[in-house]
């Protein structure tokens, strides 16, 4: 009976290691090869050294994925008017990272923090979306029932191992590329698969609830899954996004992004405008955070700002530009009417 027990152990545990060495062969082909590969061409042909280290390689991998998936899912949330669940899910998440160091520091386990931090992210997610549906709770308030619940979890979690696990968690509040080790650059990747492969599976059911949440009810859609389905895919970025990012600022990238892509018009050109501007301020901040030594998500979310506010006040000035040419024109403008001219003229045709 022993024997077979202690046979049944180095069995599983002979076959964890070919599975584990096929993981890392993948991440070599894709993270050093490919990747890293194209990246040393540019470096090479564009003479930016940065690009050629293998730590920068991991950073604006992380960079790229976040700004996929963040505006991906956002465009979403935004137009639900849900834009602060990824901040409620942030602060979960920093609740189960808080959980796994503290479980790393009392019991002496190997417990990684972001395993941690998408369980737990998750789990509120769904609770979120219960108090929505079931608690007849009005939707800010159970996003505020649950951010803060959440963040006094880990604060209590923080103090109660004797302020031990206060320096690791920092990086997980405010982001940093140090953080982002090649480990985590491959669970990010496969995140980012993740979201994209579900995103697209459910695009249409997804766009329908979002827009005309009544309608889907009535054309047979089951509503509730799909709000929980996009409540849980948001946990999944916001714990990828959050190494780079930080808990703090981590919905940023879930609003912002969408914010600057908001002139454009169809619901498909939007999100994939979103995500040029999302790789503006992700890759643009990283570059900076690094050139500077300042902190990677404070950077990328005032790059992501500067660009809105670049979109926003072009569109005014165009928007001041043709009704200014309309006046002076007298260019109709619909339905019969014209612009009166600009030395006060006569209306009708």
């Amino acid at each position: 009976m022993i024997g077979f027990g202690l046979g049944h152990g180095f069995g599983s545990a002979a076959g964890a290691l070919p599975l584990a060495s096929a993981v890392d062969d993948a991440l070599e082909v894709v993270l050093d090869d490919l990747w890293g590969g194209i990246l040393d061409v540019l470096a090479g042909a564009t003479g930016v050294e940065i690009l050629a280290s293998p730590f920068m390689q991991r950073a604006y991998l992380a960079a790229v994925c976040v700004a996929i998936v963040g505006p991906l899912v956002g465009s979403f949330l935004v137009h639900r008017e849900m834009a602060m669940i990824g901040d409620t899910l942030a602060h979960a998440a920093f609740a189960g990272v808080a959980a796994g160091l503290f479980a790393n520091a009392v019991f002496a386990v190997a417990v990684p923090p972001l395993a941690t931090a998408l369980v737990v992210a998750a789990l509120a997610a769904l609770v979120v979306q219960a108090l929505v549906d079931h608690a007849g709770a009005y939707r800010d308030t159970s996003l505020a029932i649950v951010l803060t619940g959440s963040f006094a979890v880990g604060s209590v979690l923080i103090t109660a191992a004797d302020g031990g696990i206060a320096v690791g968690i920092n990086a997980y509040l405010f982001g940093s590329l140090a953080t982002v080790s090649r480990a985590n650059a491959g669970i990010l990747l496969a995140m980012t698969v993740i979201v994209g492969l579900a995103v697209g599976v459910a695009y249409r059911p997804l766009v329908y609830v979002t827009f005309d949440e009544v309608g889907a009810r009535a054309a047979g859609i089951d509503v509730t899954r799909y709000n929980r389905l996009l409540a849980v895919l948001t946990a999944v970025v916001v714990v990828g996004a959050m190494q780079i990012m930080g808990v703090i600022l981590v919905a940023a990238m879930l609003v912002i992004p969408v914010a600057t892509a908001a002139p454009v018009t169809g619901f498909r050109r939007a999100i994939a405008a979103s995500v040029v501007a999302g790789l503006v301020a992700t890759i643009g901040g990283v570059t900076l955070s690094y050139w500077y030594d300042v902190a990677a998500g404070g950077t990328i979310v005032l790059v992501a700002i500067a660009g809105y506010g670049i979109v926003m006040l072009s569109g005014t000035v165009n928007e001041r530009l043709a009704a200014g040419w309309r006046a002076d024109t007298g260019v109709s403008t619909g339905a019969g009417e014209r612009v009166p001219a600009a030395d006060g003229g006569d209306e009708q045709e």
